[in-house]
């Protein structure tokens, strides 16, 4: 099997989470009548900080494996969780945390597929193989490139941003993958709960 022909397989297996084990689920499933389940407002900021996190504004940059960088356009709102026992931390898209409707990022949280056939940094490359991305200039630049934020530890973060614009931060998906919580088990925060769990009580 090639590596694209996993990662459509691998990519399948995530969105089928949604509608496996007790039958197919459809969209009357949720109640999508709330403009604020898709669009969060400044509650998912609170919502950050109600369960423990640390809500960071990060910018995206190039460069980042030099001393200078290049700050690019936009801006995205993280929010951080950092472990008391052993100081991890794991990082998600203040959206993909508040929202109650399913997301790619959520779905390969909780999908926990085994990290495949990885070259070179496994984290980018299993975010790579569950159908995100998070290279900037490609995956053999060398330049690097990530979300900044000089208050946070991990100062440019390696987010796998999925086609629905959903992220988790790559090492927290891969490091869970292997049943390893960093920073806090994001399963007791997302307001999206895992469908399988559900379907099984």
């Amino acid at each position: 099997m090639t590596k694209r022909s996993l990662g459509r397989a691998i990519l399948g297996l995530v969105v089928a989470l949604a509608f496996a084990v007790g039958g197919r689920a459809n969209a009357a499933s949720y109640d999508l009548s709330p403009l604020a389940q898709i669009l969060p407002d400044d509650g998912a900021a609170a919502y950050c900080t109600q369960v423990g996190g640390v809500p960071l504004t990060r910018y995206p940059v190039y460069g980042s494996n030099s001393s200078e960088f290049l700050r690019m356009a936009g801006t995205e709102k993280f929010c951080q969780f950092t472990s008391s026992a052993d100081g991890s931390r794991i990082h998600v898209l203040d959206e993909t945390l508040y929202t109650t409707l399913p997301s790619l990022a959520a779905l390969a949280y909780y999908a926990q597929v085994p990290v495949g056939s990885c070259q070179g940094n496994p984290a980018s490359c299993y975010c790579t193989l569950l159908g995100g991305s998070d290279v900037f200039g490609g995956a053999n630049d060398p330049a690097g490139g990530g979300w900044f934020n000089k208050r946070s530890v991990d100062q440019t973060l390696e987010a796998c941003i999925f086609p629905d614009m959903s992220s988790i931060d790559s090492w927290g998906l891969t490091y869970h993958s292997a049943g390893i919580i960093r920073g806090i088990d994001l399963s007791t925060v997302l307001r999206f709960k895992n469908p399988n769990l559900a379907k099984k009580h």
